[in-house]
């Protein structure tokens, strides 16, 4: 059994102040080094995220997992000729400046080889299916 000194070395004393942020980041670094497997804190949000990078091909797998802080989020990365399929992955809004775009608005990204992701009424979904179904809604990240 760990103490709650143990408990508190492991954890620290940080705050975070922006979850979906701090996961992009885990992805990113981990996709400059070439590993296979990221873990980051479990939130809906942030399971739904990546599972939108996973349908558009960015991610192999995506599953929950039971680790020692928790429940986590276990991505599986994609290589394609031992390069990473997320060359970058930019968050757009912030917990200190939110965007956000009608459906008319949503951007293109990267000439249609990226994707952005946006929060809508109806879930997080592609920009590409946003302006399908004609809705707007919080740009959250861009990828390519």
């Amino acid at each position: 059994m760990v103490s709650f000194l143990e408990l508190k070395k492991l954890v620290g004393n940080r705050m975070m102040t922006d979850p979906i942020s701090d996961m992009l980041t885990r992805i990113r670094n981990a996709s400059k080094v070439r590993k296979q497997i990221v873990d980051v804190p479990m939130s809906k949000m942030k399971f739904a995220l990546a599972k939108v990078l996973q349908n558009e091909g960015y991610l192999d797998a995506v599953e929950k997992v039971d680790g020692l802080k928790g429940v986590n989020i276990r991505l599986r990365l994609k290589y394609e000729n031992n390069e990473p399929k997320i060359m970058v992955i930019n968050r757009i809004s912030r917990p200190g400046r939110r965007v956000y775009v009608q459906s008319t608005e949503l951007p293109t990204v990267r000439s249609g080889f990226g994707v952005a992701i946006v929060s809508t009424p109806n879930g997080l979904m592609t920009n590409v299916e946003a302006r399908k179904r004609r809705l707007g809604g919080e740009l959250i990240c861009e990828v390519y």
